[in-house]
Protein backbone atom coordinates (compact mmCIF):
# COMPACT_ATOMS: atom_id res chain seq x y z
CA UNK A 1 0.00 0.00 0.00
CA UNK A 2 1.47 3.25 -0.81
CA UNK A 3 0.15 5.62 1.64
CA UNK A 4 -2.13 3.33 4.11
CA UNK A 5 -1.92 0.09 5.82
CA UNK A 6 -4.90 -2.40 7.47
CA UNK A 7 -4.34 -3.39 10.86
CA UNK A 8 -6.52 -5.55 13.12
CA UNK A 9 -5.78 -4.42 16.98
CA UNK A 10 -6.89 -5.10 20.55
CA UNK A 11 -6.35 -3.36 23.20
CA UNK A 12 -7.79 -3.81 27.07
CA UNK A 13 -7.66 0.15 27.69
CA UNK A 14 -9.96 2.53 25.87
CA UNK A 15 -7.15 4.22 24.80
CA UNK A 16 -7.10 3.50 21.06
CA UNK A 17 -7.07 7.17 19.84
CA UNK A 18 -4.05 8.02 21.95
CA UNK A 19 -2.40 4.85 20.82
CA UNK A 20 -2.99 5.34 17.08
CA UNK A 21 -1.97 9.19 17.28
CA UNK A 22 0.97 8.10 19.08
CA UNK A 23 2.06 5.06 16.64
CA UNK A 24 1.17 6.96 13.42
CA UNK A 25 3.16 9.93 14.37
CA UNK A 26 6.14 8.43 15.94
CA UNK A 27 6.42 6.06 12.61
CA UNK A 28 6.14 9.26 10.51
CA UNK A 29 9.06 10.99 12.32
CA UNK A 30 11.13 7.60 12.26
CA UNK A 31 10.79 7.15 8.75
CA UNK A 32 10.74 10.78 7.41
CA UNK A 33 14.05 11.44 9.46
CA UNK A 34 15.64 7.94 7.83
CA UNK A 35 14.70 9.01 4.35
CA UNK A 36 14.85 12.70 4.89
CA UNK A 37 12.03 13.40 4.16
CA UNK A 38 8.98 15.53 5.73
CA UNK A 39 5.47 16.25 6.04
CA UNK A 40 2.31 13.67 5.91
CA UNK A 41 2.90 9.82 5.28
CA UNK A 42 -0.32 8.57 5.20
CA UNK A 43 -3.54 9.32 3.15
CA UNK A 44 -5.86 10.51 6.08
CA UNK A 45 -6.77 9.86 9.83
CA UNK A 46 -6.85 6.54 10.92
CA UNK A 47 -10.61 5.02 10.14
CA UNK A 48 -11.50 2.69 13.01
CA UNK A 49 -14.27 -0.21 12.72
CA UNK A 50 -15.63 -1.24 16.12
CA UNK A 51 -15.65 -5.67 15.81
CA UNK A 52 -17.62 -7.97 18.23
CA UNK A 53 -14.53 -10.01 19.23
CA UNK A 54 -16.34 -12.81 20.52
CA UNK A 55 -17.78 -13.87 17.86
CA UNK A 56 -15.90 -16.33 15.40
CA UNK A 57 -17.36 -15.24 12.10
CA UNK A 58 -16.69 -11.33 12.17
CA UNK A 59 -13.31 -12.47 14.02
CA UNK A 60 -12.66 -14.32 10.84
CA UNK A 61 -14.11 -12.69 7.99
CA UNK A 62 -12.19 -9.41 9.11
CA UNK A 63 -8.87 -11.83 9.26
CA UNK A 64 -9.46 -12.63 5.67
CA UNK A 65 -10.48 -9.06 4.65
CA UNK A 66 -7.20 -7.72 5.46
CA UNK A 67 -4.96 -10.48 4.51
CA UNK A 68 -6.37 -10.05 0.63
CA UNK A 69 -6.03 -6.45 0.94
CA UNK A 70 -2.94 -6.98 -1.88
CA UNK A 71 -5.22 -9.38 -4.21
CA UNK A 72 -7.84 -6.36 -4.09
CA UNK A 73 -5.09 -3.93 -4.81
CA UNK A 74 -4.29 -6.04 -7.59
CA UNK A 75 -0.33 -6.12 -6.26
CA UNK A 76 -0.86 -10.45 -5.77
CA UNK A 77 -2.24 -11.91 -9.37
CA UNK A 78 -3.37 -15.48 -7.58
CA UNK A 79 -5.14 -16.26 -11.27
CA UNK A 80 -1.26 -15.78 -12.62
CA UNK A 81 -0.09 -18.24 -9.74
CA UNK A 82 0.85 -15.82 -7.28
CA UNK A 83 0.73 -16.43 -3.90
CA UNK A 84 0.21 -14.08 -0.85
CA UNK A 85 3.43 -15.67 0.45
CA UNK A 86 4.92 -13.14 -2.46
CA UNK A 87 3.67 -10.35 -0.39
CA UNK A 88 6.36 -9.22 1.92
CA UNK A 89 4.79 -6.16 3.64
CA UNK A 90 2.17 -8.84 5.24
CA UNK A 91 1.42 -10.75 8.03
CA UNK A 92 1.15 -13.46 5.89
CA UNK A 93 4.72 -13.93 4.76
CA UNK A 94 5.61 -11.86 8.01
CA UNK A 95 4.35 -13.71 10.45
CA UNK A 96 1.78 -16.67 10.05
CA UNK A 97 3.94 -18.92 7.46
CA UNK A 98 6.60 -18.50 10.07
CA UNK A 99 7.69 -20.22 13.37
CA UNK A 100 6.93 -18.47 16.78
CA UNK A 101 10.47 -18.02 17.41
CA UNK A 102 10.95 -15.85 13.93
CA UNK A 103 7.39 -13.75 14.19
CA UNK A 104 7.14 -10.60 15.95
CA UNK A 105 6.03 -10.74 19.59
CA UNK A 106 2.89 -7.96 18.98
CA UNK A 107 1.58 -10.47 16.07
CA UNK A 108 -1.47 -13.25 17.72
CA UNK A 109 -0.49 -15.12 14.74
CA UNK A 110 -1.18 -18.18 17.06
CA UNK A 111 -4.64 -16.80 18.10
CA UNK A 112 -5.31 -16.22 14.36
CA UNK A 113 -4.80 -19.64 13.17
CA UNK A 114 -6.83 -21.31 15.74
CA UNK A 115 -9.93 -19.15 15.09
CA UNK A 116 -9.80 -21.16 11.82
CA UNK A 117 -8.86 -24.58 13.33
CA UNK A 118 -5.61 -24.21 12.28
CA UNK A 119 -2.61 -25.55 14.87
CA UNK A 120 0.41 -23.39 15.00
CA UNK A 121 2.68 -26.26 13.43
CA UNK A 122 4.40 -26.49 10.12
CA UNK A 123 1.12 -28.39 8.50
CA UNK A 124 -1.22 -25.72 10.04
CA UNK A 125 0.35 -22.52 8.64
CA UNK A 126 0.46 -24.52 4.74
CA UNK A 127 -3.16 -25.15 5.21
CA UNK A 128 -3.94 -21.84 6.54
CA UNK A 129 -2.02 -20.25 3.92
CA UNK A 130 -3.46 -22.28 1.13
CA UNK A 131 -7.13 -21.75 2.15
CA UNK A 132 -6.32 -17.61 1.58
CA UNK A 133 -4.48 -18.52 -1.64
CA UNK A 134 -7.64 -20.70 -2.66
CA UNK A 135 -10.04 -18.03 -1.95
CA UNK A 136 -8.24 -15.72 -3.70
CA UNK A 137 -8.34 -17.24 -6.52
CA UNK A 138 -12.18 -18.03 -6.12
CA UNK A 139 -13.41 -14.65 -5.58
CA UNK A 140 -13.23 -11.44 -8.31
CA UNK A 141 -9.64 -9.69 -7.34
CA UNK A 142 -11.77 -6.52 -6.30
CA UNK A 143 -14.27 -8.32 -3.97
CA UNK A 144 -11.62 -10.74 -2.96
CA UNK A 145 -12.44 -10.76 1.32
CA UNK A 146 -15.38 -8.46 0.55
CA UNK A 147 -18.25 -9.89 2.49
CA UNK A 148 -21.90 -8.84 0.77
CA UNK A 149 -24.67 -7.66 3.20
CA UNK A 150 -28.32 -8.10 2.83
CA UNK A 151 -29.71 -4.91 1.86
CA UNK A 152 -32.03 -4.59 5.02
CA UNK A 153 -29.26 -4.39 7.53
CA UNK A 154 -28.70 -1.56 9.72
CA UNK A 155 -26.79 0.96 7.39
CA UNK A 156 -24.50 1.55 10.35
CA UNK A 157 -23.09 -2.02 10.15
CA UNK A 158 -19.89 -1.73 8.62
CA UNK A 159 -19.31 -3.91 5.35
CA UNK A 160 -15.47 -3.70 5.92
CA UNK A 161 -14.70 -0.38 3.61
CA UNK A 162 -17.85 1.90 5.36
CA UNK A 163 -19.79 2.01 8.21
CA UNK A 164 -18.39 2.29 11.84
CA UNK A 165 -18.92 -1.07 13.59
CA UNK A 166 -18.85 -4.81 12.60
CA UNK A 167 -21.06 -7.37 14.38
CA UNK A 168 -24.90 -8.46 15.15
CA UNK A 169 -27.29 -6.01 15.49
CA UNK A 170 -27.50 -6.96 19.44
CA UNK A 171 -23.71 -5.64 19.70
CA UNK A 172 -24.47 -2.91 17.99
CA UNK A 173 -27.31 -1.35 20.14
CA UNK A 174 -25.33 -2.31 23.22
CA UNK A 175 -22.31 0.23 21.35
CA UNK A 176 -25.05 2.97 21.15
CA UNK A 177 -26.25 2.73 25.25
CA UNK A 178 -22.66 2.34 26.25
CA UNK A 179 -22.18 6.09 24.24
CA UNK A 180 -24.89 7.78 25.00
CA UNK A 181 -23.76 7.06 28.81
CA UNK A 182 -20.49 8.26 28.57
CA UNK A 183 -21.30 10.99 26.62
CA UNK A 184 -18.85 13.60 24.90
CA UNK A 185 -16.98 13.95 28.28
CA UNK A 186 -15.37 10.61 28.16
CA UNK A 187 -12.84 11.56 25.78
CA UNK A 188 -11.83 15.22 27.91
CA UNK A 189 -12.00 12.38 31.01
CA UNK A 190 -9.48 10.39 29.25
CA UNK A 191 -6.98 13.12 28.47
CA UNK A 192 -6.21 13.70 32.30
CA UNK A 193 -6.92 10.46 33.24
CA UNK A 194 -3.67 8.21 34.61
CA UNK A 195 -3.33 6.10 31.43
CA UNK A 196 -3.35 9.08 28.96
CA UNK A 197 -0.41 10.74 31.54
CA UNK A 198 1.57 7.76 31.56
CA UNK A 199 1.44 7.40 27.69
CA UNK A 200 2.71 11.66 27.45
CA UNK A 201 5.54 10.89 29.72
CA UNK A 202 6.59 8.01 27.47
CA UNK A 203 5.91 10.10 24.18
CA UNK A 204 7.49 12.64 26.01
CA UNK A 205 10.65 10.86 26.73
CA UNK A 206 11.18 9.09 23.43
CA UNK A 207 10.72 13.16 21.36
CA UNK A 208 13.13 13.94 24.17
CA UNK A 209 15.94 11.07 23.49
CA UNK A 210 15.45 11.19 19.47
CA UNK A 211 15.81 14.88 19.79
CA UNK A 212 18.89 14.87 21.66
CA UNK A 213 20.02 12.70 19.51
CA UNK A 214 19.45 14.85 16.33
CA UNK A 215 20.94 18.19 18.25
CA UNK A 216 24.08 15.83 19.27
CA UNK A 217 23.38 16.66 23.08
CA UNK A 218 23.85 14.62 26.34
CA UNK A 219 22.92 14.95 29.92
CA UNK A 220 26.25 16.00 30.66
CA UNK A 221 26.11 19.31 27.48
CA UNK A 222 22.22 19.66 28.55
CA UNK A 223 23.66 20.27 32.40
CA UNK A 224 26.38 22.96 31.20
CA UNK A 225 23.73 24.79 28.88
CA UNK A 226 21.70 27.57 29.56
CA UNK A 227 18.40 27.15 30.17
CA UNK A 228 17.73 29.89 27.51
CA UNK A 229 19.76 27.70 24.98
CA UNK A 230 17.91 27.52 21.51
CA UNK A 231 18.38 24.11 21.05
CA UNK A 232 16.45 23.29 24.66
CA UNK A 233 13.80 25.88 24.41
CA UNK A 234 13.02 24.26 20.45
CA UNK A 235 12.73 20.52 22.46
CA UNK A 236 10.54 22.06 24.95
CA UNK A 237 8.59 23.05 22.22
CA UNK A 238 7.89 20.25 20.70
CA UNK A 239 7.02 18.09 23.28
CA UNK A 240 5.30 20.82 24.99
CA UNK A 241 3.06 21.36 21.48
CA UNK A 242 2.40 17.02 21.35
CA UNK A 243 2.21 15.97 25.03
CA UNK A 244 0.67 16.97 28.11
CA UNK A 245 3.71 16.79 30.43
CA UNK A 246 4.05 19.74 32.36
CA UNK A 247 6.41 22.32 32.36
CA UNK A 248 7.75 21.53 35.80
CA UNK A 249 8.54 18.15 33.98
CA UNK A 250 10.10 19.85 30.71
CA UNK A 251 12.29 22.03 33.29
CA UNK A 252 13.74 19.10 35.04
CA UNK A 253 14.30 16.81 32.15
CA UNK A 254 16.04 19.87 29.80
CA UNK A 255 17.91 21.46 33.03
CA UNK A 256 16.23 24.82 32.37
CA UNK A 257 16.03 25.61 35.98
CA UNK A 258 12.40 26.30 36.91
CA UNK A 259 8.68 25.88 35.13
CA UNK A 260 8.20 29.60 35.17
CA UNK A 261 11.42 30.00 33.09
CA UNK A 262 10.41 27.57 30.65
CA UNK A 263 6.61 29.39 30.20
CA UNK A 264 8.92 32.26 29.81
CA UNK A 265 11.68 30.86 26.80
CA UNK A 266 8.49 29.45 24.89
CA UNK A 267 6.68 32.53 25.24
CA UNK A 268 9.93 34.36 23.75
CA UNK A 269 10.42 31.92 21.14
CA UNK A 270 7.18 32.93 19.59
CA UNK A 271 5.53 29.73 18.27
CA UNK A 272 8.59 29.41 15.89
CA UNK A 273 11.30 26.31 17.08
CA UNK A 274 13.70 26.81 13.87
CA UNK A 275 17.06 28.58 13.97
CA UNK A 276 19.86 29.36 11.85
CA UNK A 277 22.40 27.58 13.95
CA UNK A 278 20.85 24.12 14.41
CA UNK A 279 22.55 21.70 12.65
CA UNK A 280 20.96 20.35 9.57
CA UNK A 281 20.29 16.84 11.77
CA UNK A 282 18.35 18.52 14.13
CA UNK A 283 16.23 21.21 11.68
CA UNK A 284 15.43 17.79 9.68
CA UNK A 285 14.35 16.23 12.89
CA UNK A 286 12.19 19.22 14.05
CA UNK A 287 10.47 19.18 10.80
CA UNK A 288 9.77 15.48 10.59
CA UNK A 289 7.76 15.93 13.80
CA UNK A 290 5.62 18.73 12.05
CA UNK A 291 6.26 21.76 14.78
Amino acid sequence: MSNHYHLLVETPEPNLVAGMQWFQNTYTRRFNTRHYLWGRLFGDRYKGVLVEGDNAYYYETLVDYIHLNPVRARIIKPRAGQSLLEYPWGSIAGGYALPPRRRPKWLAAEQGLSVFGFADDTAGRRRFVARLDRRAVENEAAKAGVVPLPEELDARCSHLRKGWYWGTQAFAELLAVGEKALGKGRERGYRSSHERKAHDRQRAETLLAEGLRAAALDAKALEELPGSDPRKVALARVIWETTTVSQGWLAEWLAMQSAANVSQQLIRSKGTVRDGSFSPEFQRWLRSVKI
